[in-house]
């Protein structure tokens, strides 16, 4: 199913739009979105899995208590020794999710926990069948219904833990000797419960799956500047106070470079907003060259002003960062008839750079980016200053 949505397009180039765009029936996205799906589910899934064990646990208890009300020793010894053991199985599993330390381990975890219930199920079914025909064998569709719905299994999963559990339960009833009619009528109403729970299943992920985008798509149209894709001054202020106090954990220094369209009102004037739009992506793209390490920021402050970000770099390098921004802008060679400046497009940039672990606050490597920027501005515009 893909999403015609006239708002898709305005929001494009983006990883969830196009994604959203593109369709996802077969329950996958591209692989990185993919990866990153998965690890939002296995985060986002903790605390269903742990009441799901819970609330299986306690149902595994009942059911034991119904096994001695309905079958005979000596098989009742070999049922409840089946459910002890899976008791104890569920029990360590269990421990591991709610240490919260193995979200890597909790897809493998969930299967270990849903088959092992599945197996142990089984087998009680068909010992219980070895001197009682009429012994309830519809608990399995608990754990049908715990694989599609409950655990948080995604459809794949849910569908190869549950064939597992019913092959095995085929297996153990053929040893147990059940009449071939009525283990065909069994396995026949077990797949067709298995039939609607994974359409269910695969409705839900489906539906989990789109939430995921678009809750993403969101998050990105709320921090991202809607023309030029860098971040806005919102994303900007919480990215700058959450890496000055990392820079004062670490003893690092943090730069921060104040830039500048010269004459741009001139520049929309003279050639029109749509040009003037132009441009500010074109800066765009070269100020997101300058912030490719994982806490670099490049920003769109609002009109013509832009800022960028930089963490652990020495005056000199952020001097030099900046001046190879302003050069490259001056390659592009963008006409701007109405300069004083230049006759193509420039832009001017005031750096300051601080370590906070020396003292200081943080509005000062503001209060100095900006007082460089002015001093660019006044003493002839495309030039760098700190």
């Amino acid at each position: 199913m893909s999403f015609h949505h006239a708002w898709l397009d305005d929001v494009r180039p983006n990883p969830y739009a196009d994604q959203l765009a593109l369709g996802f029936r077969l329950l996958r996205f591209v692989r990185p979105l993919e990866r990153e799906y998965r690890a939002y589910m296995r985060e986002d899934g903790l605390v269903l899995k742990c009441i799901t064990l819970s609330i299986v646990m306690l149902l595994w208890l009942t059911f034991a208590g119904l096994d001695s009300y309905l079958i005979q020793p000596p098989q009742l010894w070999w049922m409840l020794a089946v459910r002890l053991g899976v008791f104890l199985l569920l029990l360590v599993c269990g421990g591991l999710l709610l240490q919260g330390r193995h979200t890597h381990l909790m897809v493998p975890l969930s299967l270990i926990c849903n088959g092992v219930f599945g197996l142990g199920a089984a087998a009680v079914v068909a010992i219980a069948h070895t001197v009682d025909l009429n012994y309830p064998y519809e608990g399995l569709l608990l754990i049908c219904l715990a694989a599609y719905f409950l655990v948080g299994l995604r459809l794949s999963e849910a569908i190869a833990s549950y064939l597992v559990v019913l092959l095995a339960y085929v297996g153990f009833e053929l040893l147990a000797g059940l009449p071939i009619p009525r283990l065909v009528n069994n396995v026949l109403f077990l797949l067709c419960a298995n039939l609607i729970g994974a359409v269910g299943c695969y409705l839900l992920e489906f539906k989990s799956r789109e939430h995921f985008l678009v809750s993403r798509l969101m998050r990105v149209l709320a921090e991202h500047d809607s023309l030029t894709g860098l971040h806005n001054r919102r994303s900007f202020n919480r990215q700058l106070e959450r890496l000055w106090r990392q820079a004062q954990r670490d003893n690092q220094s943090l730069a921060l470079l104040l830039c500048d369209i010269d004459h741009f009102k001139a520049y929309n004037d003279r050639y029109g907003h749509p040009a003037g739009d132009n441009v500010l992506q074109r800066v765009g793209t070269v100020l997101s060259e300058a912030a490719r390490r994982p806490l670099d920021m490049s920003v769109r402050l609002g009109g013509e002003e832009f800022a960028v970000l930089l963490y652990n770099i020495s005056e000199e390098q952020a001097r030099q960062r900046a001046e190879t921004l302003r050069a490259a802008l001056e390659h592009l060679d963008i006409r701007h008839e109405r300069s004083d400046t230049a006759n193509m497009v420039t832009m001017s940039i005031g750096v300051a750079c601080l370590r906070p672990a020396e003292g200081g606050e943080l509005a000062q490597l503001y209060e100095h980016a900006d007082r460089a920027l002015y001093e660019a501005k006044a003493f002839g515009r495309n030039q760098v200053v700190a």
